[in-house]
């Protein structure tokens, strides 16, 4: 029988949640969102629950969608696309929106819609091995949920997406993308403490007041912007370019390592260099 692919674990009172693919670095799979929309909704409703935890098995959150999948699927059309990424900006808008406090607990890795989905809690604490970052528009793709601009600025978010660099830790602390950095055998402890903190306050003042949060950035125009890019990311992931074409190809023939370190040797240093 295998292993559910989303785990949770009530821990006082803090849900976490787990994606459970360390294999595959945690990638998150058609079926890991369905299941990870599904519990959001199901904490939303249990009140043992007072803030959830979301998090990674293993040394890594997650390196974002599962590319690999995209691949076998064939998905080509637009509309195709747009199903599918509906899906996906689905589950991040899930966390966005619910009414309970949300902790990112995050090591190694965290890109893509990975990164999303961290920045869709409203916390993050991130060990200090965690990298952080979008890479798609190096294989021909683009943010799905795009919620960065309102968490760090428009200048710094051109650069980032634009180059699909990836950022330490401490320099995703230093542009407010994190709350915190600690070490890598503390992170459940300082996770759990401020679960605990949070959950002092009574249930009705977090609910009213993380609406409020909400509110006051869709106020300023994210949700509107999340549904645009949406309809511009079907576009995008639809359309052709030979470097797409040719990522795809090494997917299927080599292998999702290869491909992405062919994809990443066109850029040279991965990790931008933050004290340029």
């Amino acid at each position: 029988m295998s292993e559910a692919v989303v785990k949770v674990e009530l821990r006082g009172p803090a849900a976490w949640v787990t994606i459970n693919r360390p294999s595959k670095l945690n990638a998150l799979s058609s079926e890991v969102v369905k299941t990870m929309t599904n519990t959001i909704r199901e904490l939303e409703a249990n009140d043992e629950v007072r803030v959830i935890v979301i998090t990674g098995e293993g040394k890594n959150f997650s390196v974002g969608y599962d590319i690999a999948e995209e691949v076998e699927a064939g998905i080509a059309r637009p509309e195709d696309w747009h199903g599918a990424l509906t899906r996906n900006v689905g589950l991040s808008m899930a966390v966005w929106s619910v009414t309970k406090p949300t902790i990112a607990a995050v090591d190694g890795w965290c890109l893509a819609g990975a990164c999303e989905l961290a920045m869709a809690c409203d916390m993050i604490i991130a060990t200090d091995r965690s990298n952080f970052g979008e890479p798609e528009i190096r294989f021909g793709s683009g943010p799905v949920t795009l919620l960065m601009p309102f968490l760090i600025g428009q200048k710094k978010t051109n650069e980032l997406l634009l180059t699909g660099d990836v950022i330490t830790a401490a320099e995703a602390e230093r542009l407010g993308l994190i709350n915190r950095v600690t070490k890598p055998e503390d992170l459940q402890a300082t996770v759990t403490r401020l679960a605990e903190r949070i959950s002092i306050t009574p249930p009705i003042t977090l609910k009213l007041t993380k609406i409020a949060l909400t509110r006051a950035y869709e106020a300023m125009g994210l949700r509107n912007a999340v549904n645009v890019n949406l309809d511009l990311a079907a576009t995008l992931n639809a359309a052709y370019s030979p470097e797409k074409a040719e990522f795809g190809e090494r997917v299927k023939n080599d292998g999702l390592r290869s491909a992405l370190n062919w994809r990443d040797s066109r850029y040279g240093k991965l990790e931008a260099d933050s004290k340029e």
